[in-house]
């Protein structure tokens, strides 16, 4: 009990820190890391130890990935290629269903890029269509939101699922598989949230360009192939080399193999798809690469910072008997998949970092797994979506994302609660249905 306590009273800092005291997160998880050590009697020098193993091991995991995935997105806006994806989309999905496209596109989009930088990315393109369909911004914003919140807390090589991945040693391509399928429910969630439920609130699109102007911004734009690619491609490459470390050894144990390991490794497979989005730059604007990339790279340092600090804070949970007590208690009570869920749930509405909170609760779970009964290559993979599910229940005021979404699209503070909170909620609940059902029929 007493570790319970220290945890829960160093949850209470942290919101009160972050929240009344507009603290950055990245500082205050630092210094709560440190307390929270030193309270439960590891000493000193060992906590600093593990605060910079902590912090040094995540970043290891994820921060190439991080920072490929902001150049990706910022090329993406830039070349006009997020453009064409909406285009796309709405071709295929028909121009009557524009609030359908937006959702659709979000859950592409959020796969490589950051919820926060996909939303200001699509933002324009959003408000234009809302103002051809004659639709109000908060529909569609809504729409476009939880597509990317969908992907953003479920599939890898998005920096949460992935470190997720890899502290439950989880097979990846199956992660990116049963992500993308169970974002599905997710998303459809977010999007009949917005057509019945954001509807009854009425903003205006005041677009600054209709989406003929912003074609004609940005030129010629892209051809769609080309613009799916820097999405596509990396994830294509991270599932094969999950097939080809199959015990059946289907590409054998030789060169080919090893081939496909190298390339398939998210840091390899990402970088292949920042020089694929290099090659959208059209050669009238080769001049502002540098420019474009640096951009890139700058709009990461904050969410590389919340998430080393959030690795330092996982990493002195990982050091507290924490799970041997919650093993014996818990067990009997067969909560399964939502134990995790709830962790992460009242970790992320206590921090607001959907990628901390992630990070948090694997490293909390992972010495359960064998307990919990779910040690097979599904099983890791569900626990990871049942954290997913936790780490999107519910964006309200100490979530960054919230006010990303809120303030580039015209959204008073209670309207944002009204649409962001309350289809956040939804989404996670309908996930962890989604992988309860799954977990029955497949693991237990």
């Amino acid at each position: 009990m007493f570790y319970f306590l220290v945890i829960f009273v160093a949850v209470l800092l942290m919101i009160i820190a972050i929240q009344k005291f507009n603290m950055h997160p990245f500082l205050v998880m630092t210094v709560i890391s440190v307390l929270v050590g030193l309270v439960c009697g590891i000493p000193s020098e060992k906590v600093i130890v593990i605060i910079k193993n902590g912090f040094g091991s995540i970043m290891g995991n994820i921060g190439i990935v991080i920072l490929c995935g902001t150049i990706i997105g910022t090329i993406l806006e830039k070349t006009g290629a997020a453009l064409t994806m909406a285009n796309t989309i709405l071709g295929l999905v028909g121009k009557s269903r524009s609030v359908l496209t937006m959702a659709i596109t979000g859950y592409v989009t959020g796969i490589p890029v950051f919820c926060d930088s996909g939303f200001v990315i699509l933002s324009p393109i959003s408000r234009a269509l809302a103002a051809r369909s004659n639709i109000s911004l908060a529909v569609m914003a809504t729409a476009l939101s939880g597509g990317l919140y969908a992907t953003h807390c479920l599939v890898p090589p998005t920096p949460g699922p992935i470190a997720m991945a890899g502290t439950l040693d989880a097979d990846l391509g199956l992660t990116i598989l049963v992500g993308l399928v169970i974002s599905i429910p997710a998303t459809l969630a977010a999007y009949l949230y917005a057509k019945y439920i954001s509807s009854k609130i009425d903003i205006p699109a005041n677009p600054e360009f209709t989406v003929e102007e912003l074609v004609e911004k940005y030129g010629k734009l892209p051809g769609a192939l080309h613009s799916f690619s820097p999405i596509l491609v990396p994830i294509l490459l991270i599932a094969i080399k999950s097939i080809g470390d199959f015990p059946s050894a289907p590409f054998g144990n030789g060169a080919v193999k090893y081939f496909f390991s190298f390339i398939g490794n998210p840091v390899i497979a990402l970088i292949l798809g920042v020089f694929l989005a290099m090659t959208l730059i059209p050669d009238s604007e080769q001049k502002n690469v540098l420019d474009w990339v640096t951009e890139g790279v700058t709009s990461s340092a904050g969410i590389l910072a919340i998430t080393g600090a959030g690795g330092s804070f996982g990493a002195i949970i990982q050091k507290l008997p924490i799970a041997d007590v919650i093993s014996s208690s818990l067990m009997g009570m067969g909560v399964g998949v939502f134990l995790p869920f709830i962790i992460a749930a009242l970790l992320k509405c206590a921090m607001g970092a959907s990628t901390v909170a992630m990070i948090t609760t694997s490293a909390m779970v992972a010495p359960m797994l064998g307990a919990m009964g779910f040690t097979s290559p599904l099983g890791r993979v569900l626990i990871i979506m049942a954290i997913g599910a936790g780490s999107m229940t519910v964006s309200h005021a100490n979530d960054s994302y919230f006010w990303v979404v809120s303030q580039f699209s015209d959204m008073s503070t209670s309207q944002a609660y009204k649409c962001q909170t309350g289809m956040t909620g939804v989404m996670g609940i309908t996930t962890i249905v989604v992988v309860y059902i799954l977990s029955v029929l497949f693991v237990h």
